[in-house]
């Protein structure tokens, strides 16, 4: 499956090391030896939970700073880990157009979370857009 694959296994990682409280190298190891990736999914997974863990502040700040009237520690775990991942990949990742990251998190949220979670996510995601376009 590919990238669509890796985006939904970093979700479900990011979600039991919230959960958990517990974002180590052993959790990530744990997971990727218990699920089948090949290659390329195993190192998009490597690379973007520990490319957001080393930024999760600097992260959680975006959505934080995009979320209106509401508080991140009011989201659900999953539609917090479609954003940071989503935000990780505008952010830091310029292989992947800012639309694909967008849509990817949409169909994602459609996949794992309730069914209007998806307008939220991509409100947030298009106020995150739009904050980085007035920035330059």
């Amino acid at each position: 499956m590919g990238r669509k694959q890796a985006r939904e296994g970093a979700m479900q990682l990011l979600f039991q090391m919230d959960l958990n409280d517990d974002f180590s190298d052993e959790s990530l190891n744990i997971f990727l030896n218990n699920f089948v990736f090949d290659e390329m999914e195993s190192q998009y997974v490597r690379e973007s939970i520990s490319c957001i863990r080393d930024n999760l502040k600097s992260i959680d700040d975006h959505i934080i700073e995009n979320l209106e009237g509401w508080a991140i520690y009011r989201l659900a775990k999953v539609d917090l880990a479609v954003l940071r991942i989503a935000i990780y990949e505008i952010l830091y990742r310029k292989d992947i157009p800012i639309e694909v990251s967008i849509n990817e998190a949409i169909e994602i949220v459609k996949k794992f979370s309730n069914e209007d979670a998806f307008k939220f996510i991509n409100g947030v995601l298009g106020g995150f857009v739009r904050s980085l376009d007035n920035e330059k």
